[in-house]
């Protein structure tokens, strides 16, 4: 198996998918997801805080899916580290949002050449949970 990566930014969605792909080398996420029988996925759905539904979406997804929201909280001067402590169930959401994205593109782009900060407002399906999360002290980066 591959070496592994302990970035706790990405959350527990994230970590949780990637476990699970290791631990199943050349075999897709959603294979392993759709080997798995209703009630260990349901199981596996519950411990994350989300639907077995939603899993097999994140599933589908692939590990990666929401990597651009931690490096968006950044872009932002968000730390998304505080925010995942203090605000688990948002930052959850905040990943299914980011992995279900249709401007993935767009957002790369603007992480890129540093537009992001104005511009994510116009496709972001988090930009109004990353206002508020802009607003809060506690939350922003030192």
């Amino acid at each position: 198996m591959g070496q592994t990566t302990n970035d706790h930014s990405r959350g527990p969605l994230a970590r949780i998918v990637e476990w699970i792909a290791r631990g199943w080398e050349g075999a897709s996420e959603a294979e392993i997801i759709a080997a798995l029988d209703e009630k260990t996925i349901s199981e596996i759905a519950h411990d994350c805080g989300i639907s077995p539904d939603q899993l097999v979406e994140l599933a589908k997804a692939g590990p990666h899916a929401a990597d651009e929201m931690p490096k968006m909280m950044r872009a932002l001067l968000i730390d998304p580290t505080e925010v995942e402590l203090r605000f688990r169930a948002l930052f959850r959401d905040m990943q299914i949002n980011c992995s279900r994205c249709h401007a993935k593109r767009q957002c790369r782009t603007d992480l890129k050449d540093g537009t992001a900060p104005t511009e994510f407002v116009d496709y972001c399906a988090n930009s109004d949970d990353l206002n508020v999360l802009r607003a809060i002290p506690e939350v922003r980066q030192h």
